[in-house]
């Protein structure tokens, strides 16, 4: 049978999708970006040149999340609305997929009309690159990239972790992602203080990539590609990224729309020289509508996947017999109730 407290976690991932949608990501007072000021405040006394300090201190901040998020979850089982909505609530702030695409589509905008410098003001919002040293053609393959990168990291991810272990899954996946964007890069102050939290995050994200990957092959139609030739762009090319996770999801887009993305990379820190991903030519504004269009069905895709596959769950609690007063026990369920087992 299927649990109540199950079906009001779906609703409550439905519910928050759709709060998503209406609202995107709010520009103050988001609660990710409380996270990340408190855990930049932790880092003053944490902080120290060793991947051990690093550990400490992504599982010190990580521990938080997962105890006051199973707390939280709890609490609310004694009612399906409540459950319903703390898991919209924490859907909502975990989820970033609206807000992604609606920044792609407004560089593709001014992209066209050639404005260089607010294509350079924008691409910030989706990546960690120098936008000054970026033409058009640069800002608009790395939005491609980031837009397919960021499918996965912003909204299917968050939606695998919700269906699979609720509010605290949520809660410590999106703390994960934060500290991973902070501190899980390869400068002189982070190549090992920000190891633990960079390979959490790659764990965390390994199954969701490889979601996202068959999706965007499947959806490939949906921009006129081929799901073919999105699945061979998987094959030959994601392994040479070097992120184990964002090489399925800017492959597989990449044979999806038929680009050539990958080369040289310019972060802040440093220069990357990476391979290329995809058979066809560099990516245009077009292209960057249609990898929006692209993410936009992924996402939607994967909303029904982790809804459905909530509202089938179990709770893992049998429910007791209704009447019945004492509380289940693993070795005698429903002891002691109306309902309950009689003496011999």
């Amino acid at each position: 049978m299927v649990s109540p407290i199950m079906r009001a976690r779906a609703a409550g991932i439905a519910a928050g999708l759709v709060a998503d949608a209406l609202l995107g990501d709010p520009r103050r007072g988001h609660p990710v970006a409380g996270f990340g000021r408190a855990a930049a405040q932790l880092e003053r006394i944490s902080y120290a040149d060793s991947r051990r300090a690093g550990a400490l201190h992504t599982g010190a901040l990580l521990s938080a999340l997962a105890v006051a998020g199973a707390t939280a979850q709890r609490a609310a089982r004694r009612s399906p609305w409540a459950t319903t909505a703390l898991t919209a609530a924490a859907t909502f702030v975990a989820a970033g997929g609206t807000s992604l695409c609606r920044v792609g589509d407004r560089l593709s905008e001014v992209l066209d009309t050639g404005d260089i410098e607010a294509g350079r003001d924008l691409l910030p919002s989706l990546c960690g690159r120098d936008p000054s040293v970026l033409d058009a053609g640069g800002l608009t393959r790395a939005a491609v990239e980031s837009i397919a990168e960021n499918t996965s990291d912003a909204q299917v991810a968050p939606l695998v972790w919700a269906a699979v272990a609720g509010v605290p899954g949520l809660l410590v996946y999106r703390g994960a992602n934060t500290l991973d964007a902070m501190i899980g890069n390869r400068s002189p102050r982070y190549a090992r203080f920000g190891w633990a939290a960079a390979r959490l995050d790659d764990a965390l994200n390994y199954l969701p990539a490889r979601l996202t990957g068959l999706l965007a092959a499947l959806c490939a139609p949906v921009v006129g590609g081929s799901p073919v030739a999105a699945m061979h762009a998987w094959r030959r090319d994601a392994h040479r990224h070097p992120s184990p996770n964002a090489g399925v999801a800017e492959a597989t887009f990449a044979g999806a729309l038929g680009v050539r993305l990958g080369g040289p990379t310019q972060y802040a820190h440093e220069l990357e020289i990476r391979p290329t991903l995809g058979d066809g030519r560099a990516p245009v504004p077009a292209d960057l509508r249609r990898a929006v269009r692209l993410s936009r069905v992924v996402q939607g895709a994967a909303a029904v996947l982790a809804v459905a596959v909530s509202a089938a769950g179990r709770s893992g609690r049998p429910a007791c017999p209704r009447g019945s007063r004492a509380r289940w026990s693993p070795r005698q369920p429903c002891r002691g109730g109306a309902d309950g087992p009689r003496r011999r």
